[in-house]
């Protein structure tokens, strides 16, 4: 219990890393009071354009990923069967510290670019597919309607599918020896609470969506700024 305690911490203390806040501030812009006021990629590529969107998308996936090689060096490289487990507690402890930061009044992002670290770093351990679910639950919907909110809630209930998907048929298995079951349940019940987390930190966004109004966002082209 202690180990996953201090993965969660050690990922809570990752996730107040605010990269939009922080890049916004070297170009004398306060994201949180533009655009959507949100701390993330999506809002950064609205108000500042995509090299904006691209370097704050990689500093949230890099303290994420930075996180959960803490915490493997910490504890996964001696009880390698257990690392998924380690892996997961540590990404949701730098989520929730990406969404509700101590020093910013609780107000962050909505950690999908910290779940992306996550997913690419179950790719370089696992498996590749892991990146490639990523990439076209993502970019696909994103190239057919260009609603960011719509693309991270399919990236997110894909990820959650295919992580049980795959511990369900031994995948974590036969990488690192018998990975016990209940913690193959923890890793499941956390993967939900995130995906539920997402779906709620969205809540705004699923309104506009059902009332037909939520924003087109476009990677290469001007979007309007709120």
């Amino acid at each position: 219990m202690l180990e996953r305690i201090i993965c969660l911490l050690v990922g809570y203390a990752f996730g107040h890393i605010q990269t939009a806040v922080m890049y916004g501030k070297l170009k004398g812009i306060d994201i949180r009071k533009v655009g959507s006021g949100n701390a993330g990629t999506t809002n950064t590529l609205r108000v500042m354009g995509a090299k904006a969107g691209l370097i704050v998308l990689l500093g949230d996936m890099l303290k994420c990923m930075a996180a959960i090689l803490v915490t493997y060096f910490l504890f996964g490289r001696n009880t390698p069967n257990l690392q998924i487990l380690y892996m997961t507690y540590t990404a949701a402890g730098a989520v929730l510290g990406h969404d509700f930061p101590l020093h910013l009044k609780f107000k962050g992002g909505k950690g999908i670019a910290c779940t992306a670290g996550y997913t690419i770093h179950l790719g370089i351990v696992f498996h590749w597919s892991f990146i490639l679910m990523g990439v076209i639950a993502f970019f696909l919907p994103l190239n057919i309607c260009h609603i960011v909110s719509v693309c991270s809630l399919c990236y997110y209930t894909a990820l959650f599918i295919m992580v049980i998907i795959c511990g369900q048929n031994g995948f974590f298995l036969d990488k690192f020896g018998a990975v016990p079951q209940g913690a193959l349940i923890e890793v499941y019940v956390i993967l939900f609470l995130l995906t539920a987390l997402a779906y709620f930190q969205h809540r705004g966004n699923i309104k506009k969506l059902l009332a037909g109004n939520e924003r087109k966002t476009y990677i290469f082209k001007k979007n309007k700024i709120d």
